[in-house]
């Protein structure tokens, strides 16, 4: 039986942990009043940077630390051996990287992006050090986590958020239309957070080195960080493309779209987070491992969400767009209906990983993903280049469904999926096929088309869900007769 206790924080996990998305959502007006399209694109590159540096010094011990604490956590002594030795690894990398990135990092972005205002000094360089820093921060929280530090996790990253949220906003003000306001502010918020957080395993876990436990996470670090780089390349990369076949302006748009969207993902993800632990659960206790009616319950519902949320932005966001950013960003406007395609199968592609996690079988997700970074990259540099940034979008959707179909394929033998298409597959599909028709028919006003679909998005939700409103319904009466 699930505790209050264990709601209780697993609901201080989904929110703390959520802050780095919602932080990411809620300076986007900052953003558009303080910076063009063409700084803000360039913004987009250097954050992307950061990330890449934060997993190579992470060193997958974000993941691994949720392992192999509870190995140790019966031996006090060689918990805290543990404990400092991964943080005094994490630091030898940060120092190995920062050393051959200062040295390499000018030739690098001279080869990689060949324009004079996307240099490594000196916003490279910061970017490197923000990511050094959020390394540091992001293996704590990992930490904080697996040792059931609830109360302290909410703590930390409320007052991460705040610091590196307020002084990215103060920096804007001193310095409109710069990167050394965003960059700048966010540097100094993440060295603040990192001597927090350095200080904190000092003082708990003392300063001690034991090479033997740190090898002994390789064979499950090796694997993960190979997954997260892929990662990266799938989610990321493609606005170094944009700014490379491109232009800044251009990146810093299809940034902005993109980021509209996060609110979807945000919602959606705290969904899934909350049910999962219990379709782990369900699938835990059963002999011959399949989808019930009662996982597919929960993903019927997420769907459902799913296209709420799309109808919803397509129509909303358009009117926040044009009344927060000035009129360099007004190009994302016509992005938003394409890139919202993935949310609406978003449910499908979580309810097919689920398996993978459900059973522990994580051999072929390297291979799948792999093909899904190739296939993405390699569509990036073929479709600009002929129909423009809209090419970046179809890239990112084929790439998409080619991940669905994948999952699919190398997970059916192991796990028996029983779908309701009705609802997982062909209602979606019937609402992706509205979006591109109203999008390149031109049927309808913009306004107007936005808001035609919103309702033909209620009607085919009403309809094809209408046995269990029904039901909802009638317990709802009895409820309150």
């Amino acid at each position: 039986m699930i505790s209050g206790r264990f709601i209780k924080h697993s609901f201080i996990y989904t929110l703390a942990g959520s802050l780095p998305m919602a932080s990411a959502i809620l300076l986007m007006p900052f953003y558009g009043y303080f910076l063009t399209a063409e700084v803000f694109g360039l913004l987009s590159v250097y954050f992307a940077v950061a990330l890449l540096v934060q997993i190579f010094v992470t060193y997958s011990f974000d993941a691994s630390v949720y392992v192999f604490y509870h190995e140790h956590k019966h031996d006090k002594q060689k918990l805290a051996a543990f404990i400092s030795s991964v943080f005094i690894f994490i630091l030898g990398v940060s120092v190995i990287v920062s050393v051959l990135l200062s040295l390499t990092g000018y030739w690098l972005f001279e080869f990689i992006f060949d324009k004079e205002d996307v240099s490594f000094y000196p916003f490279g360089i910061l970017s490197v050090a923000t990511g050094v820093l959020q390394a540091v921060f992001k293996v704590n929280n990992s930490l904080l986590q697996t040792s059931e530090k609830a109360t302290q996790f909410l703590k930390t990253n409320l007052f991460s958020f705040s610091l590196i949220a307020g002084l990215t906003i103060a920096g804007l003000f001193l310095y409109p239309d710069s990167l050394w306001g965003p960059i700048g502010g966010k540097v100094i918020g993440a060295f603040i957070s990192f001597s927090w957080v350095l200080y904190g395993i000092v003082k708990k876990y003392g300063i001690q080195f034991n090479w033997t436990l740190i090898k002994e996470t390789f064979s499950f670090n090796h694997p993960s960080l190979i997954y997260q780089i892929q990662q990266w390349f799938i989610n990321y990369y493609d606005r170094i493309i944009i700014l490379i076949l491109l232009s800044k302006a251009t990146v810093g748009y299809y940034d902005l779209a993109a980021k509209c969207l996060l609110a979807i993902d945000f919602i959606l993800a705290g969904l899934n987070t909350t049910f999962f632990p219990k379709v782990l659960g369900i699938v835990k206790q059963q002999e011959v491992k399949s989808s019930t009616i009662e996982i597919n319950r929960y993903y019927h519902g997420l769907t459902a969400i799913a296209m709420l949320l799309v109808a919803t932005s397509i129509f909303v966001f358009p009117y926040l767009i044009d009344f927060f950013f000035p009129k360099s960003y007004l190009p994302a406007i016509g992005l938003i209906p394409l890139l919202s395609i993935m949310y609406v199968i978003r449910p499908l592609r979580l309810y097919l990983a689920m398996p993978f996690a459900a059973i522990k079988y994580s051999k072929p997700l390297p291979v799948i993903y792999l093909f899904v970074a190739v296939l993405k990259i390699s569509l990036l540099f073929f479709l600009i280049p002929i129909i423009g940034i809209e090419g970046a979008v179809f890239a990112t959707i084929v790439s998409y469904v080619a991940e669905i179909i994948l999952l699919f394929i190398f997970i059916h033998k192991k796990f028996k999926i029983k779908m309701n298409a009705s609802k997982l597959l062909w209602s979606p599909l019937a609402l992706i096929l509205f979006i591109v028709t109203i999008k390149y028919t031109n049927f309808f006003a913009d306004k107007i088309s936005n808001l035609f679909l919103f309702a033909f998005t209620i009607t085919m939700l009403l309809f094809v869900y209408r046995k269990e409103l029904t039901q909802l319904y009638q317990t709802t009466s009895k409820k309150f007769s």
